[in-house]
Protein backbone atom coordinates (compact mmCIF):
# COMPACT_ATOMS: atom_id res chain seq x y z
CA UNK A 1 0.00 0.00 0.00
CA UNK A 2 1.36 3.27 -1.02
CA UNK A 3 2.12 6.72 1.24
CA UNK A 4 -0.64 8.11 -0.42
CA UNK A 5 -2.97 5.51 -0.04
CA UNK A 6 -2.64 4.82 3.97
CA UNK A 7 -2.99 8.61 3.78
CA UNK A 8 -6.41 8.56 2.29
CA UNK A 9 -7.65 5.44 4.66
CA UNK A 10 -7.05 7.93 7.28
CA UNK A 11 -8.81 10.98 5.74
CA UNK A 12 -12.01 9.40 5.01
CA UNK A 13 -13.01 7.94 7.65
CA UNK A 14 -16.26 9.65 8.98
CA UNK A 15 -16.43 10.77 5.22
CA UNK A 16 -19.92 10.78 3.62
CA UNK A 17 -22.06 8.05 4.32
CA UNK A 18 -25.08 6.61 2.66
CA UNK A 19 -28.06 8.97 3.69
CA UNK A 20 -25.50 11.85 2.13
CA UNK A 21 -25.10 9.74 -1.09
CA UNK A 22 -29.02 9.04 -0.77
CA UNK A 23 -29.50 12.97 -0.85
CA UNK A 24 -27.24 13.36 -3.57
CA UNK A 25 -29.15 10.40 -5.78
CA UNK A 26 -32.55 12.23 -4.72
CA UNK A 27 -31.47 15.60 -5.56
CA UNK A 28 -30.42 14.28 -9.22
CA UNK A 29 -33.78 12.45 -9.60
CA UNK A 30 -35.78 15.13 -8.54
CA UNK A 31 -33.98 17.87 -10.54
CA UNK A 32 -34.43 15.28 -13.70
CA UNK A 33 -37.90 15.01 -13.43
CA UNK A 34 -38.39 19.31 -13.19
CA UNK A 35 -36.47 19.32 -16.09
CA UNK A 36 -37.86 16.47 -18.03
CA UNK A 37 -40.84 18.35 -19.41
CA UNK A 38 -39.55 21.33 -20.48
CA UNK A 39 -37.33 19.49 -22.59
CA UNK A 40 -39.25 17.13 -23.76
CA UNK A 41 -41.46 20.26 -25.20
CA UNK A 42 -38.37 22.02 -26.53
CA UNK A 43 -37.79 18.83 -28.28
CA UNK A 44 -40.81 18.27 -29.69
CA UNK A 45 -40.41 21.87 -31.39
CA UNK A 46 -37.40 21.05 -32.55
CA UNK A 47 -39.03 19.93 -36.33
CA UNK A 48 -39.65 24.13 -36.84
CA UNK A 49 -38.20 25.82 -40.00
CA UNK A 50 -35.05 27.49 -38.96
CA UNK A 51 -35.17 31.72 -38.70
CA UNK A 52 -31.85 32.93 -39.09
CA UNK A 53 -32.38 35.88 -36.20
CA UNK A 54 -34.09 33.34 -33.52
CA UNK A 55 -30.97 30.67 -34.24
CA UNK A 56 -28.23 33.63 -33.98
CA UNK A 57 -29.91 34.96 -31.12
CA UNK A 58 -29.94 31.35 -29.32
CA UNK A 59 -26.46 30.75 -30.82
CA UNK A 60 -25.07 34.15 -29.22
CA UNK A 61 -26.64 32.94 -25.56
CA UNK A 62 -24.72 29.93 -25.88
CA UNK A 63 -21.31 31.18 -26.60
CA UNK A 64 -21.91 33.60 -24.02
CA UNK A 65 -22.78 31.16 -21.44
CA UNK A 66 -19.82 28.86 -22.31
CA UNK A 67 -18.03 32.23 -21.72
CA UNK A 68 -19.44 32.91 -18.12
CA UNK A 69 -18.79 28.70 -17.44
CA UNK A 70 -14.96 29.82 -18.38
CA UNK A 71 -14.63 33.17 -16.36
CA UNK A 72 -16.03 31.26 -13.44
CA UNK A 73 -13.73 28.21 -13.64
CA UNK A 74 -10.87 30.65 -14.23
CA UNK A 75 -12.19 32.94 -10.75
CA UNK A 76 -12.47 29.90 -8.73
CA UNK A 77 -8.97 28.15 -9.63
CA UNK A 78 -10.35 25.53 -11.20
CA UNK A 79 -8.13 23.01 -9.32
CA UNK A 80 -9.03 22.97 -5.56
CA UNK A 81 -9.03 21.02 -2.41
CA UNK A 82 -10.29 20.36 0.98
CA UNK A 83 -9.29 22.36 3.78
CA UNK A 84 -7.80 19.61 5.21
CA UNK A 85 -5.72 18.69 1.83
CA UNK A 86 -5.24 21.81 1.28
CA UNK A 87 -3.24 22.15 5.27
CA UNK A 88 -1.74 18.55 5.53
CA UNK A 89 -1.75 17.12 2.38
CA UNK A 90 -1.08 19.80 -0.16
CA UNK A 91 2.52 20.66 1.29
CA UNK A 92 3.89 16.96 1.74
CA UNK A 93 5.86 14.95 -0.07
CA UNK A 94 3.44 12.84 -1.13
CA UNK A 95 2.36 12.40 -5.51
CA UNK A 96 1.01 15.72 -6.36
CA UNK A 97 -1.07 13.98 -9.03
CA UNK A 98 -2.09 11.85 -6.89
CA UNK A 99 -3.44 14.08 -4.32
CA UNK A 100 -5.14 16.12 -7.18
CA UNK A 101 -6.48 12.93 -8.85
CA UNK A 102 -10.14 12.99 -7.14
CA UNK A 103 -10.13 17.12 -7.77
CA UNK A 104 -9.21 15.72 -11.77
CA UNK A 105 -12.19 13.50 -11.85
CA UNK A 106 -14.57 16.11 -10.61
CA UNK A 107 -13.55 18.64 -12.83
CA UNK A 108 -13.71 16.48 -15.08
CA UNK A 109 -16.93 15.13 -14.93
CA UNK A 110 -18.08 18.96 -14.08
CA UNK A 111 -16.92 19.59 -17.53
CA UNK A 112 -19.12 16.66 -19.33
CA UNK A 113 -22.09 18.26 -17.34
CA UNK A 114 -21.57 21.38 -18.95
CA UNK A 115 -21.08 20.43 -21.70
CA UNK A 116 -24.02 18.29 -22.07
CA UNK A 117 -25.98 20.98 -21.09
CA UNK A 118 -25.01 23.38 -23.88
CA UNK A 119 -25.22 20.89 -26.10
CA UNK A 120 -28.65 20.84 -25.46
CA UNK A 121 -29.06 24.75 -26.15
CA UNK A 122 -26.94 24.57 -29.09
CA UNK A 123 -29.68 22.17 -30.33
CA UNK A 124 -32.62 24.14 -29.34
CA UNK A 125 -31.24 27.07 -30.70
CA UNK A 126 -29.82 25.68 -34.13
CA UNK A 127 -32.72 23.02 -34.18
CA UNK A 128 -33.41 20.27 -36.28
CA UNK A 129 -34.87 20.24 -39.28
CA UNK A 130 -33.95 16.77 -40.46
CA UNK A 131 -32.42 14.25 -38.81
CA UNK A 132 -32.72 14.36 -35.54
CA UNK A 133 -31.05 12.00 -34.37
CA UNK A 134 -27.99 12.86 -35.90
CA UNK A 135 -28.13 16.44 -35.09
CA UNK A 136 -28.26 15.49 -31.13
CA UNK A 137 -25.24 13.73 -30.99
CA UNK A 138 -23.35 16.48 -32.86
CA UNK A 139 -24.82 18.70 -30.66
CA UNK A 140 -23.79 17.25 -27.64
CA UNK A 141 -20.35 16.12 -29.03
CA UNK A 142 -19.50 19.84 -29.81
CA UNK A 143 -20.78 20.35 -26.09
CA UNK A 144 -19.06 18.28 -24.42
CA UNK A 145 -15.55 19.05 -26.34
CA UNK A 146 -16.45 22.69 -25.65
CA UNK A 147 -16.92 21.98 -21.96
CA UNK A 148 -13.97 19.37 -21.25
CA UNK A 149 -11.62 21.52 -23.44
CA UNK A 150 -12.88 24.77 -21.68
CA UNK A 151 -12.25 23.25 -18.04
CA UNK A 152 -8.53 21.99 -19.05
CA UNK A 153 -7.57 25.63 -20.60
CA UNK A 154 -8.57 26.82 -16.73
CA UNK A 155 -6.23 24.07 -15.39
CA UNK A 156 -3.59 24.92 -18.16
CA UNK A 157 -4.12 29.02 -17.23
CA UNK A 158 -4.02 28.38 -13.34
CA UNK A 159 -0.47 26.70 -13.65
CA UNK A 160 1.05 28.81 -16.08
CA UNK A 161 0.61 33.20 -17.28
CA UNK A 162 0.93 32.02 -21.36
CA UNK A 163 -2.07 29.77 -20.81
CA UNK A 164 -3.86 31.99 -18.60
CA UNK A 165 -3.56 34.70 -21.29
CA UNK A 166 -4.40 32.11 -23.92
CA UNK A 167 -7.41 31.50 -21.59
CA UNK A 168 -8.43 35.25 -21.39
CA UNK A 169 -7.94 35.20 -25.42
CA UNK A 170 -10.30 32.63 -25.52
CA UNK A 171 -13.18 33.98 -23.23
CA UNK A 172 -13.00 37.41 -25.64
CA UNK A 173 -13.60 35.44 -28.75
CA UNK A 174 -16.57 33.87 -27.88
CA UNK A 175 -18.15 37.47 -26.82
CA UNK A 176 -16.98 38.48 -30.63
CA UNK A 177 -18.65 34.81 -31.93
CA UNK A 178 -21.58 35.51 -30.34
CA UNK A 179 -21.42 39.45 -31.18
CA UNK A 180 -21.09 37.76 -34.78
CA UNK A 181 -23.73 35.24 -34.13
CA UNK A 182 -26.39 37.86 -33.35
CA UNK A 183 -25.92 39.75 -36.41
CA UNK A 184 -24.73 37.72 -39.13
CA UNK A 185 -25.40 34.22 -40.43
CA UNK A 186 -23.16 32.09 -38.37
CA UNK A 187 -25.85 29.87 -36.99
CA UNK A 188 -27.04 29.07 -40.64
CA UNK A 189 -23.59 28.18 -41.22
CA UNK A 190 -23.24 26.02 -38.25
CA UNK A 191 -26.75 24.20 -39.45
CA UNK A 192 -25.16 23.17 -42.83
CA UNK A 193 -21.66 22.41 -41.75
CA UNK A 194 -20.12 19.01 -42.95
CA UNK A 195 -19.89 16.31 -40.20
CA UNK A 196 -16.46 15.60 -40.71
CA UNK A 197 -15.32 19.32 -38.95
CA UNK A 198 -16.72 17.73 -36.06
CA UNK A 199 -13.45 16.41 -35.57
CA UNK A 200 -11.63 19.54 -35.18
CA UNK A 201 -13.69 20.07 -31.59
CA UNK A 202 -12.90 16.61 -30.10
CA UNK A 203 -9.11 16.79 -31.25
CA UNK A 204 -8.77 19.97 -29.92
CA UNK A 205 -10.32 18.74 -26.44
CA UNK A 206 -8.36 15.75 -26.25
CA UNK A 207 -5.15 17.77 -26.71
CA UNK A 208 -5.91 20.07 -24.20
CA UNK A 209 -6.93 17.19 -21.19
CA UNK A 210 -3.72 15.58 -21.93
CA UNK A 211 -1.83 18.64 -21.46
CA UNK A 212 -3.89 19.73 -18.26
CA UNK A 213 -3.36 16.26 -16.72
CA UNK A 214 0.60 16.44 -17.43
CA UNK A 215 0.28 19.97 -15.86
CA UNK A 216 -1.25 18.93 -12.65
CA UNK A 217 2.46 18.27 -11.00
CA UNK A 218 3.28 21.48 -12.11
CA UNK A 219 0.67 23.70 -10.37
CA UNK A 220 2.39 26.36 -7.78
CA UNK A 221 0.90 25.54 -4.42
CA UNK A 222 0.12 28.87 -3.69
CA UNK A 223 -2.17 29.29 -6.33
CA UNK A 224 -3.72 25.81 -5.34
CA UNK A 225 -4.29 27.58 -1.81
CA UNK A 226 -6.02 30.71 -2.72
CA UNK A 227 -8.25 28.86 -5.33
CA UNK A 228 -8.46 26.81 -2.12
CA UNK A 229 -9.79 29.06 0.33
CA UNK A 230 -12.22 30.79 -2.51
CA UNK A 231 -13.60 27.74 -3.18
CA UNK A 232 -14.07 27.10 0.94
CA UNK A 233 -15.77 30.87 1.03
CA UNK A 234 -18.27 30.25 -2.01
CA UNK A 235 -19.03 27.03 0.23
CA UNK A 236 -19.99 28.41 3.22
CA UNK A 237 -21.31 31.61 1.12
CA UNK A 238 -24.31 29.10 -0.73
CA UNK A 239 -24.92 27.22 2.11
CA UNK A 240 -25.84 30.31 4.22
CA UNK A 241 -27.41 31.94 1.13
CA UNK A 242 -25.67 35.16 1.24
CA UNK A 243 -23.87 35.77 -2.69
CA UNK A 244 -22.62 38.89 -1.53
CA UNK A 245 -19.40 37.44 -0.11
CA UNK A 246 -18.96 36.25 -3.36
CA UNK A 247 -18.48 39.69 -4.90
CA UNK A 248 -16.58 40.38 -1.92
CA UNK A 249 -14.56 37.59 -3.10
CA UNK A 250 -14.23 38.79 -6.57
CA UNK A 251 -13.34 42.68 -5.26
CA UNK A 252 -10.78 41.05 -3.36
CA UNK A 253 -9.04 39.38 -5.79
CA UNK A 254 -9.05 42.47 -8.30
CA UNK A 255 -7.31 44.67 -5.75
CA UNK A 256 -5.12 42.44 -3.80
CA UNK A 257 -2.34 42.14 -6.68
CA UNK A 258 -2.39 45.94 -7.79
CA UNK A 259 -0.77 49.12 -6.43
CA UNK A 260 -2.27 51.83 -7.04
CA UNK A 261 -1.26 55.79 -6.55
CA UNK A 262 -2.73 58.08 -4.03
CA UNK A 263 -4.43 61.20 -5.44
CA UNK A 264 -5.84 63.92 -3.79
CA UNK A 265 -9.11 63.61 -2.33
CA UNK A 266 -11.46 65.93 -4.48
CA UNK A 267 -13.13 69.32 -3.27
CA UNK A 268 -16.69 68.58 -2.81
CA UNK A 269 -19.10 68.46 -0.07
CA UNK A 270 -18.61 65.94 2.48
CA UNK A 271 -21.22 63.31 1.38
CA UNK A 272 -20.36 63.47 -2.32
CA UNK A 273 -16.57 63.32 -1.42
CA UNK A 274 -17.39 60.52 0.18
CA UNK A 275 -19.16 58.99 -2.35
CA UNK A 276 -16.53 59.46 -4.79
CA UNK A 277 -14.60 56.08 -4.17
CA UNK A 278 -17.48 54.41 -6.23
CA UNK A 279 -16.47 56.37 -8.77
CA UNK A 280 -13.14 56.34 -8.84
CA UNK A 281 -13.06 52.42 -8.16
CA UNK A 282 -15.68 52.16 -11.49
CA UNK A 283 -12.75 54.51 -13.65
CA UNK A 284 -10.35 51.72 -12.18
CA UNK A 285 -12.12 48.83 -13.50
CA UNK A 286 -12.27 49.32 -17.74
CA UNK A 287 -13.19 45.54 -18.02
CA UNK A 288 -16.60 45.78 -15.81
CA UNK A 289 -17.70 49.29 -17.39
CA UNK A 290 -16.73 47.38 -21.22
CA UNK A 291 -18.69 43.96 -19.59
CA UNK A 292 -21.67 46.94 -19.08
CA UNK A 293 -21.89 48.23 -22.23
CA UNK A 294 -21.65 44.76 -24.27
CA UNK A 295 -24.68 43.86 -21.78
CA UNK A 296 -26.82 46.41 -23.73
CA UNK A 297 -27.51 43.73 -26.70
CA UNK A 298 -28.74 41.30 -24.05
CA UNK A 299 -32.10 41.94 -24.59
CA UNK A 300 -32.00 42.02 -27.90
CA UNK A 301 -31.04 38.53 -27.96
CA UNK A 302 -33.60 37.24 -25.62
CA UNK A 303 -36.42 38.96 -27.65
CA UNK A 304 -34.64 37.46 -31.16
CA UNK A 305 -34.82 33.76 -28.80
CA UNK A 306 -38.09 34.46 -28.12
CA UNK A 307 -38.17 35.73 -24.23
CA UNK A 308 -40.30 38.82 -22.66
CA UNK A 309 -37.87 41.86 -23.70
CA UNK A 310 -39.54 43.87 -20.67
CA UNK A 311 -38.34 41.63 -18.15
CA UNK A 312 -34.90 41.18 -19.81
CA UNK A 313 -34.64 45.46 -19.77
CA UNK A 314 -35.69 45.71 -16.07
CA UNK A 315 -33.18 42.65 -15.19
CA UNK A 316 -30.54 44.33 -17.19
CA UNK A 317 -31.05 47.73 -16.15
CA UNK A 318 -31.18 46.73 -11.85
CA UNK A 319 -27.85 44.24 -12.55
CA UNK A 320 -26.31 47.40 -13.89
CA UNK A 321 -27.04 49.62 -11.29
CA UNK A 322 -26.00 46.89 -8.62
CA UNK A 323 -22.83 46.09 -9.91
CA UNK A 324 -21.62 49.92 -8.66
CA UNK A 325 -23.15 49.60 -5.17
CA UNK A 326 -19.90 48.82 -3.59
CA UNK A 327 -19.49 51.65 -1.03
CA UNK A 328 -23.28 51.34 0.24
CA UNK A 329 -22.45 47.40 0.85
CA UNK A 330 -19.26 48.23 2.56
CA UNK A 331 -21.32 50.94 4.86
CA UNK A 332 -23.21 48.43 5.81
CA UNK A 333 -21.04 45.55 6.79
CA UNK A 334 -19.03 47.99 8.37
CA UNK A 335 -21.02 50.29 10.46
CA UNK A 336 -18.58 51.28 12.71
CA UNK A 337 -16.14 52.66 9.77
CA UNK A 338 -19.55 54.68 8.33
CA UNK A 339 -19.46 56.26 11.58
CA UNK A 340 -16.02 57.36 11.66
CA UNK A 341 -16.25 59.22 8.23
CA UNK A 342 -18.42 62.25 10.19
CA UNK A 343 -21.01 62.63 7.60
CA UNK A 344 -24.46 62.05 7.68
CA UNK A 345 -25.34 58.20 6.91
CA UNK A 346 -28.67 59.43 4.70
CA UNK A 347 -27.09 62.14 3.24
CA UNK A 348 -24.14 59.51 2.11
CA UNK A 349 -26.67 57.09 0.90
CA UNK A 350 -28.58 59.69 -1.14
CA UNK A 351 -24.45 60.54 -2.79
CA UNK A 352 -24.36 56.93 -3.14
CA UNK A 353 -27.21 56.97 -5.05
CA UNK A 354 -26.19 59.08 -7.77
CA UNK A 355 -24.02 56.93 -9.66
CA UNK A 356 -26.27 53.90 -9.94
CA UNK A 357 -28.98 55.88 -11.11
CA UNK A 358 -27.13 57.09 -13.86
CA UNK A 359 -25.50 53.69 -15.15
CA UNK A 360 -29.25 52.33 -14.90
CA UNK A 361 -30.75 54.86 -16.24
CA UNK A 362 -28.12 55.00 -19.14
CA UNK A 363 -28.52 51.19 -19.57
CA UNK A 364 -31.80 51.08 -20.44
CA UNK A 365 -31.63 53.93 -22.43
CA UNK A 366 -29.30 51.92 -24.95
CA UNK A 367 -31.04 49.09 -24.34
CA UNK A 368 -34.00 50.39 -25.88
CA UNK A 369 -32.90 52.36 -28.09
CA UNK A 370 -30.95 48.97 -29.24
CA UNK A 371 -34.18 46.66 -28.73
CA UNK A 372 -36.57 49.33 -30.78
CA UNK A 373 -38.34 49.48 -27.52
CA UNK A 374 -39.82 52.58 -25.27
CA UNK A 375 -37.51 51.89 -22.88
CA UNK A 376 -35.78 54.63 -23.52
CA UNK A 377 -38.45 56.76 -22.90
CA UNK A 378 -38.47 55.88 -19.70
CA UNK A 379 -34.71 55.56 -18.72
CA UNK A 380 -34.57 59.44 -16.95
CA UNK A 381 -37.71 59.02 -14.69
CA UNK A 382 -37.23 55.47 -14.32
CA UNK A 383 -33.35 56.26 -13.05
CA UNK A 384 -34.77 56.67 -9.71
CA UNK A 385 -36.31 53.81 -8.75
CA UNK A 386 -33.41 51.68 -10.31
CA UNK A 387 -31.31 53.21 -7.86
CA UNK A 388 -33.43 52.97 -4.48
CA UNK A 389 -33.69 48.70 -5.84
CA UNK A 390 -30.15 48.80 -5.93
CA UNK A 391 -29.31 50.32 -2.54
CA UNK A 392 -32.00 47.97 -1.24
CA UNK A 393 -30.06 45.14 -2.27
CA UNK A 394 -27.24 46.35 -1.22
CA UNK A 395 -27.78 46.47 1.91
CA UNK A 396 -29.61 43.23 2.61
CA UNK A 397 -28.59 41.07 5.66
CA UNK A 398 -27.79 37.67 5.01
CA UNK A 399 -30.48 34.97 4.73
CA UNK A 400 -32.65 34.03 7.84
CA UNK A 401 -33.21 30.27 7.79
CA UNK A 402 -35.38 30.33 10.75
CA UNK A 403 -38.26 31.52 8.91
CA UNK A 404 -40.92 28.62 8.42
CA UNK A 405 -41.42 26.58 4.86
CA UNK A 406 -44.63 27.17 3.45
CA UNK A 407 -45.92 24.31 1.30
CA UNK A 408 -46.99 25.61 -2.06
CA UNK A 409 -48.78 23.76 -5.25
CA UNK A 410 -45.24 23.80 -6.46
CA UNK A 411 -42.94 22.40 -3.80
CA UNK A 412 -42.06 23.63 -0.66
CA UNK A 413 -40.54 27.26 -0.58
CA UNK A 414 -38.13 28.37 1.98
CA UNK A 415 -39.41 31.88 3.21
CA UNK A 416 -35.95 33.44 4.46
CA UNK A 417 -33.81 32.89 1.18
CA UNK A 418 -36.92 33.99 -0.77
CA UNK A 419 -37.99 36.95 1.14
CA UNK A 420 -33.58 37.65 0.97
CA UNK A 421 -34.30 37.48 -2.85
CA UNK A 422 -37.20 39.40 -3.07
CA UNK A 423 -35.44 42.10 -1.77
CA UNK A 424 -34.44 45.28 -4.12
CA UNK A 425 -36.22 43.12 -7.48
CA UNK A 426 -39.63 43.74 -5.49
CA UNK A 427 -38.69 47.38 -5.10
CA UNK A 428 -38.00 48.01 -8.74
CA UNK A 429 -40.98 46.12 -9.91
CA UNK A 430 -43.56 48.23 -7.69
CA UNK A 431 -41.81 51.89 -8.99
CA UNK A 432 -41.09 50.55 -12.44
CA UNK A 433 -45.06 49.42 -13.03
CA UNK A 434 -45.78 52.05 -14.96
CA UNK A 435 -42.79 51.46 -17.31
CA UNK A 436 -43.42 48.02 -17.17
CA UNK A 437 -46.89 48.12 -17.57
CA UNK A 438 -46.20 50.50 -21.00
CA UNK A 439 -43.48 48.43 -22.50
CA UNK A 440 -46.04 44.87 -22.26
CA UNK A 441 -49.10 46.87 -23.25
CA UNK A 442 -47.85 49.29 -26.07
CA UNK A 443 -49.80 52.13 -25.88
CA UNK A 444 -50.31 54.65 -28.80
CA UNK A 445 -49.50 57.65 -26.10
CA UNK A 446 -46.69 57.38 -23.65
CA UNK A 447 -47.40 60.80 -21.84
CA UNK A 448 -49.33 59.49 -18.90
CA UNK A 449 -47.06 56.79 -18.59
CA UNK A 450 -43.92 58.54 -18.42
CA UNK A 451 -46.01 61.04 -15.71
CA UNK A 452 -46.75 58.24 -13.78
CA UNK A 453 -43.49 56.79 -13.63
CA UNK A 454 -41.87 59.48 -12.80
CA UNK A 455 -44.25 59.81 -9.98
CA UNK A 456 -43.14 56.15 -8.47
CA UNK A 457 -39.62 56.48 -9.73
CA UNK A 458 -39.25 59.36 -7.32
CA UNK A 459 -41.50 58.45 -4.74
CA UNK A 460 -39.50 54.54 -4.16
CA UNK A 461 -35.73 56.64 -4.04
CA UNK A 462 -37.34 59.72 -1.74
CA UNK A 463 -39.50 57.06 0.34
CA UNK A 464 -36.38 54.70 0.55
CA UNK A 465 -34.11 57.40 1.83
CA UNK A 466 -37.04 58.98 4.24
CA UNK A 467 -37.09 55.20 5.86
CA UNK A 468 -33.17 55.26 5.94
CA UNK A 469 -32.48 54.41 10.03
CA UNK A 470 -28.68 54.45 9.69
CA UNK A 471 -28.09 50.83 10.69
Amino acid sequence: MSALTQVRALTRRGGPDFSDRYTVLATLLVGAAILGRPVSEAFGDLARPIDPAQAGAGLALVLLALAGALTLARTLGPVTLSAADAAWVLLSPLDRRGVLGGTARVLLALGVAVGVVLGFGLLIALGAPDQLTWRLIGALVVGVSAGVGGMALAVLGQESQPWDVALRAVIGLLMVLAVAAALGGLATYLVSAPSALLAVPVVTALLLVRRAHAALTRIPARALLDASSRTASVARATSAMDPSVLSWIAEDNHWRARTLASKRWPSLPAPLAVAWQDWRRLGRRPGRLALIAVSVALPVLAARAGADVSVWLLAGALAAASTVVTGARRDADDAALARLLGTSRRATLAARAVLPALVGGVWLAVAGAISGTAAAWFAPVAAPALAAAALRMARRPPADHTMPILDTPMGSIPTGPAIWAMKGPDLAVLACLPAIVALVVRPEGLALFVAAQAVTGAAALGGYLALFRGR
